[in-house]
Formats: structure tokens, C-alpha cells, sequence
């Protein structure tokens, strides 16, 4: 150990020298990281099969639903007067086999709330078969 003021080439280093320690911990961690297995995350998914996907002889009806701006819903371009009627047109879609397809077209300046009702009412009463369409008026 070196103490004192002056400093002779014959005295003894007491340091440790840490570059092969460096070393030794970066082949370390390279052969880690080469061992740990790569890790997959997969979703599960029910994909339809040839055999089962069977074409429908006729196409279904097609129903198109509109929200106006001020949250009037129109069913086949006929004003629904109050939310009763349009759970009956609704519950009425979704017993009919095959389901019609229902186009839903909301207006571009109705609320949200409104059309988010009306989605609600439709999964509630079971129809599976809606969609919106009209979307090129949000483009811009």
C-alpha cells in the first residue's frame, strides 16, 4: 500500500485491476442472454373451417338504420317515434332467421350518446348482424 508523500517505481500496487472481472461479467450476461428462451405470446383464436362455413342459399334482409343529427332513428327511411318501437323492430331482427343485416348510419353531427343507445338496445335484444356504413363522410 502506498501512504505517504513520495512515490518509488519499486513499491508494490495494492489496486485491484478490474478489467478481467469486466470481462468475465460480460461473457456472462451474453451467455444469459443466448439461454433464456424466447418467449411467445399467442391469442387464441376459433377460425372458421371450410367445412363449416357453408354459404347462405339467400342473401338476408337488408334493414338500414339512421341516427339524425338531433338523435331521431329512422328504420328503412320511417321516423321511430319513441325507444319502445325501435326495441320491437329490433327484437323482431334479431328472432328472424336468417338475422337482416342491419346498416347503421349515424349522422356526422349526432352525438355520440345517441348512437351508443342505440348499439346498446341492439346487443341487448340479441342482433349480431349490424354495421356502420356511410363512414366516407368522416374523412375529412
Amino acid at each position: 500500500m502506498n501512504v505517504g508523500g513520495g512515490s518509488r517505481e519499486d513499491d508494490v500496487m495494492m489496486d485491484i485491476n478490474t478489467t478481467p472481472l469486466i470481462d468475465v461479467m460480460l461473457v456472462l450476461i451474453i451467455m444469459l442472454i443466448i439461454t433464456i428462451p424466447v418467449q411467445t405470446h399467442s391469442v387464441k383464436l376459433e377460425m372458421p373451417r371450410d367445412s363449416v362455413a357453408v354459404q347462405p342459399t339467400e342473401k338476408p334482409e337488408v334493414v338500414d338504420l339512421e341516427v339524425d343529427f338531433d338523435g331521431t332513428v329512422f328504420w328503412n327511411g320511417n321516423a321511430v317515434p319513441n325507444t319502445g318501437l325501435l326495441d320491437e323492430y329490433l327484437r323482431g331482427a334479431a328472432r328472424a332467421d336468417p338475422q337482416p343485416e342491419i346498416h347503421l348510419k349515424p349522422n356526422r353531427l349526432v352525438k355520440y350518446d345517441y348512437v351508443a343507445r342505440v348499439l346498446a338496445s341492439a346487443q341487448r335484444l340479441g342482433v349480431t348482424r349490424i354495421g356502420f356504413v356511410g363512414n366516407e363522410q368522416y374523412m375529412d
